[in-house]
């Protein structure tokens, strides 16, 4: 899974960079002369910790997302983050960081805090973007169509006609991941880099003081901006960023001392962030490795096996089958199965979240 991080200067991105990543990019605004921060992270997985616990695995693996961290946030055609348009829009989602917090150590005179205006005026310019790339490949279709034979010209006035019907929506203020499109629509516009039709995880990077009100702050953007393909999680990612530097233990004793609840809410943003993306996992397990593996939501088991290695799904027989809760509470394979708590599945079973797959095939 591959996630842009993206928003005004100091809105707190690169602290959520360092805070998923346990990286150090440098933080503060920066100019558009520099590259994104790209950083590989696991997404920690209770499930996968209590596998291992029963095998004690010679390797744990578990999912990873791409984080990449965009150093500016203008996104207009002349605009110094023109050139990273074509990479966003080939992300999985953005990450939309919205800064609703005031720093006293480092006051800005000039910087009055509005994370609602912040959030309005950057999917403004998103859908500017769009915009743009709609009318110039609109000039391109008309410029074709005037030198083929009007037999010809029946991709290009399809192409055309929902370009236009985007064209319409996205002026109305819709963002192109709210459009409902036909199976043919949707086909066409693969050939697109819209930036507007990524879902968005909304990062509301609120103060310390306002970490009791997360769930609050939360429902309030979520009532007032949500819509398809948004979710929206409130954290402080400088406090964030400060954890991921601690070993486990610390990171809860500091929680602790702060008055949070021990899980940390990025936890909860990345579960979001599957959810937006209509993503699961599915787990194997046995005394080499316990591992996490991601699929889409609705999955068949072939699929499943096709993500561990292509042979698998070339040569699916069948599929072992449990829940991980019912594995680790048996605490072993032979216990499972004593209790008859492994079942066979066969090509049309669809993956369920967290379960352990053992694959026969015969290649």
């Amino acid at each position: 899974m591959d996630l842009g991080i993206v928003g005004i200067a100091r809105s707190g991105k690169s602290s959520l960079f360092n805070a998923v990543t346990r990286g150090q990019a440098q933080v503060g605004a920066y100019s558009s002369q520099q590259e994104p921060n790209v950083g590989m992270a696991r997404v920690p997985d209770a499930r996968v910790d209590a596998l291992a616990r029963v095998f004690k695995p010679k390797k744990v693996t578990y999912a990873e997302i791409r984080w990449v961290d965009y150093p500016v946030a203008g996104f207009g055609q002349e605009g110094p983050g023109a050139r990273f348009l074509a990479e966003i829009a080939g992300l999985d989602a953005l990450v939309h960081v919205v800064r609703a917090f005031e720093d006293e150590a480092v006051p800005h005179p000039d910087v009055t805090i509005d994370p609602h205006r912040d959030l309005e005026s950057l999917d403004l310019e998103l859908t500017f973007a769009d915009l743009g790339l709609i009318e110039r490949r609109l000039a391109r279709i008309e410029s074709e169509m005037r030198s083929i034979k009007a037999a010809e010209r029946g991709r290009l006035e399809q192409d055309r006609a929902l370009l236009q019907r985007l064209q319409a929506d996205l002026e109305a203020g819709h963002a192109v991941r709210t459009v409902a499109l036909t199976e043919v629509e949707e086909r066409l516009l693969t050939a697109y880099q819209f930036v507007t039709r990524l879902p968005v995880l909304v990062i509301i990077n609120i103060g310390e003081d306002d970490l009791p009100r997360a769930a609050e702050i939360e429902a309030a953007f979520a009532e007032r901006h949500g819509g398809p393909g948004v979710a929206f999680a409130a954290l402080c990612a400088k406090v964030e960023a400060e954890l991921a530097t601690m070993d486990e233990a610390e990171a809860v004793e500091f929680r602790r001392d702060l008055g949070l609840p021990p899980e940390s809410p990025l936890d909860r943003a990345i579960q979001a962030a599957y959810a937006l993306l209509g993503l699961q996992s599915f787990l194997t397990a046995g005394e080499d490795e316990c591992r996490a593996w991601t699929v889409r939501r609705g999955a068949s088991a072939p699929e499943a096996a096709g993500k561990i290695h292509s042979d698998l799904e070339r040569g699916f027989i069948r599929a072992e089958v449990t829940s991980w809760q019912e594995l680790a509470e048996a605490g072993s394979n032979a216990e499972l199965k004593r209790r008859g708590k492994l079942r066979t599945e066969g090509k049309t079973y669809l993956v369920q979240d967290g379960d352990v797959i053992n694959i026969l095939f015969n290649v």
